[in-house]
């Protein structure tokens, strides 16, 4: 069985595997201080073009969100985010239990809307009641969204505006971020990222790593004792090194970049596989998410055979269903994929 059910679903891409298994034998320093995680920051330095960041390594993708969130706050703050953001709908409402409200605002293809952030902050600063009120103080986003779609720059740039005259922080989620930008859409690059926001994360996990993600505060300006913070919450790793050596090999000779554009190419030949086929899609998305629309029936027949996910219900006899590449996904796994919708169709 093939499996298309999410990004995450192999090991480690062989590059970072032979990192891992080369630096093996050697001692190190602990919980991020060994010298391929200084090596790995400097090398995530330089490609977003910020020499003063800070960079942490934390273990996982929840316990980034919830421990940004919370080391950024004040315990009667809350973050802005679209109804549809990872935070809200599918981490098990880990921002809550650190004690702030999500404000959900309504979403468009996946994605936050200027305006109605800007709608938002003016009807709360006009509440004569708004002290009694959760305090917004950061906007969430996430590069790509849930629906594999992508922030154009002037929207981000429209975004970190609004957040700028309110004092709100900007946090990027990053799962994903290398196929956001891979995508043939995205008009942004790492270093365009690091200068329109205050924290974001480059997702490890999603990317091509065993686990971890990389925290960049661009500018030096991660919340006093961060480190500790991230202890806490449990998302430092004693073998610290695990995490930065991926990020070493991630960033060398251009790895990151080069797995997730890799990735685009294999979504793109599915979404044209799909469209040959006379499937219809819920959304237009330009990364490595591809949702189409299949019948009861055919998501029956289909399930035997392939992994995948049944996002959201469409009609009433019909499912809209979630197809992931990765940098291990292969034109063998294509043609497969293609017999087994040959039967099922």
């Amino acid at each position: 069985m093939i499996s298309f059910e999410s990004d995450y679903n192999n090991g480690a891409h062989p590059k970072v595997l032979e990192h891992l298994i080369e630096t093996n034998d050697r001692q190190s320093l602990t919980y991020g201080f060994d010298e391929w995680s200084e090596a790995a920051r400097e090398k995530i330095r330089t490609a977003c073009g910020c020499p003063e960041a800070q960079i942490y390594f934390l273990s996982g993708g929840t316990q980034t969100n919830m421990t940004v969130i919370d080391g950024c706050l004040q315990h009667y703050e809350a973050v802005v985010s679209a109804e549809t953001g990872h935070i809200n709908i599918h981490e098990a409402g880990a921002v809550e239990f650190c004690g702030h409200k999500v404000i959900a605002l309504p979403s468009k293809d996946g994605k936050m809307v200027p305006r109605d952030l800007a709608r938002y902050m003016e009807w709360f600063f006009h509440d004569e009641s708004r002290e009694h009120l959760a305090q917004p103080a950061m906007v969430y986003l996430t590069f790509p969204t849930e629906y594999g779609t992508l922030y154009s720059a002037s929207e981000i740039e429209q975004i970190y505006a609004i957040c700028k005259q309110h004092d709100l922080k900007l946090f990027v989620d990053g799962a994903r971020l290398g196929y956001g930008l891979m995508s043939p859409q995205s008009d942004i690059d790492l270093p365009w990222l690091a200068a329109h926001c205050d924290v974001f994360y480059i997702g490890g996990t999603k990317v091509g790593a065993l686990c971890g993600e990389a925290v960049v505060f661009p500018r030096g300006n991660a919340p006093k004792h961060f480190f500790t913070i991230t202890k806490q919450h449990g998302a430092l790793m004693a073998k610290g090194r695990v995490i930065g050596i991926q990020f070493d090999a991630l960033f060398t000779d251009g790895l990151y970049l080069e797995i997730s554009r890799h990735a685009i190419d294999m979504a793109e030949k599915m979404k044209r596989l799909f469209t040959e086929k006379g499937l219809r899609f819920a959304i237009d998305s330009p990364t490595n998410q591809q949702f189409v629309i299949l019948t009861n029936e055919q998501v029956s027949k289909l399930a035997g055979h392939v992994l995948f996910s049944l996002w959201e219900p469409s009609g009433e006899d019909s499912m809209v269903c979630r197809f992931v590449t990765s940098w291990a996904t292969t034109e063998a796994d294509l043609e497969t994929l293609e017999e087994e919708l040959d039967r099922a169709l």
